[in-house]
């Protein structure tokens, strides 16, 4: 017998039917976890896909370890983004290149092509 909070009205409730919220709960925590895995298999074929530039790839590891390149060329992090990116060193140098002369002439005011509606 349960009791509605709302009515004030007791009612029985049929046989199984809290067995079945918990089956649809399991099955609904299943099927998020699968997603879950499944949006992050994706993703790290994207970090790796040829189909993405160098840049892309870049960036998709930083959104999975929640991480930024760092901008010293000689941090030993670099040497694990080009392996998990599947790039060279030099291409994920000449990124931080990239990115640190896009921050020093944002820092100067001179307009990039970024700032200017071009990517």
């Amino acid at each position: 017998m349960a009791f509605d909070l709302l009515t004030g009205d007791r009612h029985h409730q049929p046989p199984g039917a809290s067995g079945d919220r918990m089956s649809d709960h399991r099955t609904r925590i299943a099927l998020e976890e699968s997603q879950r895995l499944e949006r992050k298999h994706q993703e790290l074929l994207e970090q790796t896909s040829e189909r993405n530039t160098p840049a892309e790839r870049i960036r998709i590891w930083e959104r999975r370890h929640g991480l930024t390149l760092p901008r010293d060329s000689n941090h030993r992090l670099l040497a694990i983004v080009a392996c998990q990116t599947d790039l060279a060193l030099d291409q994920v140098r000449e990124e931080q290149q990239r990115r640190l002369a896009r921050v020093n002439a944002q820092a100067e005011g001179i307009p990039t092509a970024a700032s200017c509606g071009v990517t």
